[in-house]
């Protein structure tokens, strides 16, 4: 019994820890010079969201600038997005279904199809006209605990490869969000930095970009989904 109040303990204090890592991460933005030093998911860890996530809602994301400001004349992306329950009856989101609605907003039909690896739940494949290959795989993760009542934080670094003419382009892209319940919505305050990739040539483009978005979910009827 000792034993297992002190696992408790240690359990509490580590997702504190966690907590505190991810507000101070939020608020240093967007001086993120190095990717934060993230745990590295296994192949079958997903990304866990609270019970309050579940079904289908439709987005609207605003660009920021630093201070929190909408962007003068630049127009939301709305796009929908869907959270299911795993055979664990843990929630998590759609990955191929949220990559494509959220692909088709920005690139319309450039966009073919966006496919699943069947033995990594954390890496994607996104088909491009042209024959451009996008390869997304999350190398770093850590959130708050799912069972948060009304705000949950997320961060993941994923490594992007850009296959297509030329040499493999790459890049880290850390996301760092803060959801609330607002309501019958969720908010969302989501800031990103973009990070030199290593080994093969950078995308220069992407380098050292920040981003910041704000987010709204609203949800949908079994018949909008």
């Amino acid at each position: 019994m000792l034993l297992q109040l002190v696992s408790v303990q240690s359990a509490a204090a580590a997702s504190d820890r966690g907590i505190d890592f991810l507000e101070q991460r939020f608020e240093s933005w967007p001086q993120w010079s190095l990717p934060a030093p993230l745990p590295r998911p296994r192949a079958k860890q997903d990304l866990i969201y609270p019970d309050w996530f579940s079904g289908t809602w439709q987005v609207t994301s605003e660009a920021l600038d630093d201070s929190g400001q909408a962007i003068p004349d630049d127009r939301p992306l709305v796009h929908k997005v869907r959270f299911l329950r795993n055979r664990r009856n843990e929630l998590i989101g759609d990955r191929p279904y949220n990559a494509t609605s959220v692909g088709k907003a920005l690139l319309g039909e450039q966009l073919l199809s966006v496919e699943q690896d069947p033995n990594k739940v954390n890496r994607q494949l996104a088909r491009f006209r042209d024959d451009v290959l996008l390869e997304t795989t999350v190398i770093g993760r850590r959130e708050t605990s799912p069972k948060a009542a009304s705000d949950f934080f997320s961060d993941e670094l994923v490594l992007q490869i850009l296959h297509g003419p030329g040499a493999p382009r790459l890049s880290r892209i850390e996301t760092l969000t803060h959801y609330e319940r607002c309501g019958p919505d969720i908010c969302a305050d989501q800031r990103q930095v973009s990070h030199a990739g290593p080994g093969l040539k950078t995308d220069q483009t992407l380098e050292g970009r920040s981003s910041r978005f704000r987010l709204t979910l609203k949800p949908l009827r079994l018949d909008e989904g």
